[in-house]
């Protein structure tokens, strides 16, 4: 068999806020191998009233036309059931801000993101996302609150883009004729507040040190005709298609869509340092070797009754 396309990609990412505050952060990574992955990225911060910064490195460009405001779908409680996996009651758009939903006996504000002021720069490869959260201290009624976006997961369209032109014409026809199957590896891994991946330009903000991120959640939704590696994780469920409904990603297709979680919590390292790995194999017939292999049989008879003809005239046998 075949080994192609072993790739991995080792992503760096930083999130920190100031204030007394201790954060969760989601991460949901919707894998498309044909291009078009995305990830929704969810933040939430607790004692959210004395917070008035937060900053976001994503290791990639990035502009802001390619930020989601995937809250503002929240006025479906489908919608809602699916991303909180729960029954939820919403005050969508309680003010020029925030909604309000009431899950699992607690009650939290959904901040829009797309209604903040927010800025994006370039910063060593990636993108540094600051956002100002004064503006709507005065609108926050509840302890907690959400910030959740999707953007373009580009690395793992990177990750994922097929290798063109790779070796010379004979090797690659070499792999057509003796390797009909396929098998493709990749690995992503995902640090979040990790210095050694992270720009200098980060790691000696002081407040970066002081942040406090308590837990982080990933999830990884991909087709099951991938395997994952899953040691590390659990099954979730199937993509739910009723209730995600207009949720989903564009261009992205549920048949046989399945999610996994990691989880890891860091009681007793505030500074919050999280690192989860994933790969994924793909097994499958080459439609180039397949191909190869019905030219190669179509000449083989066209040659067999050619020389069977021949053969027989040569004998006198016609």
């Amino acid at each position: 068999m075949a080994k192609k396309q072993r790739k991995f990609v080792d992503d760096g990412w930083a999130i920190w806020t100031d204030g007394d505050d201790i954060c969760t952060i989601y991460l949901q990574d919707w894998l498309n191998p044909k291009g078009n992955s995305y990830i929704d990225l969810a933040i939430r911060i607790r004692n959210v009233k004395v917070s008035t910064r937060m900053r976001i490195y994503i290791p990639y460009e990035l502009s802001r036309d390619d930020i989601e405001d995937v809250s503002l779908l929240f006025n479906d409680t489908k919608i809602l059931q699916a991303v909180f996996g729960s029954a939820c009651i919403v005050d969508y758009k309680k003010n020029n801000f925030t909604s309000e939903i009431a899950h699992i006996g607690k009650t939290v504000d959904i901040v829009h993101i797309s209604t903040l002021d927010y800025q994006l720069s370039e910063l060593s490869n990636g993108t540094l996302m600051d956002v100002d959260l004064t503006p709507i201290q005065p609108f926050i009624d509840n302890d907690e609150a959400y910030f959740i976006w999707r953007m373009p997961h580009k690395s793992l369209d990177r990750l994922f883009k097929s290798r063109v032109g790779a070796g010379s014409l004979m090797s690659r026809f070499r792999d057509l004729i003796t390797s009909p199957m396929l098998s493709e590896k990749n690995g992503y891994s995902v640090r979040i507040n990790e210095p050694r991946l992270l720009p200098e330009e980060i790691t000696r903000v002081g407040s970066f040190h002081r942040q406090k991120i308590k837990k982080a959640v990933i999830t990884i939704t991909v087709s099951e005709n991938y395997d994952i590696n899953d040691e590390g994780c659990y099954r979730i469920r199937h993509i739910e298609e009723e209730l995600y409904g207009k949720y989903i990603p564009p261009k992205y297709k549920t048949d046989d869509v399945i999610s996994y979680q990691w989880h890891q919590n860091r009681e007793s390292n505030m500074q919050g340092q999280f690192n989860f790995y994933y790969n994924i194999t793909k097994n499958s017939i080459s439609a180039g070797s397949m191909t190869v292999y019905m030219i190669l049989l179509m000449l083989l008879a066209v040659m067999g009754e050619i020389l069977g003809d021949f053969a027989k005239t040569w004998l006198g046998l016609k």
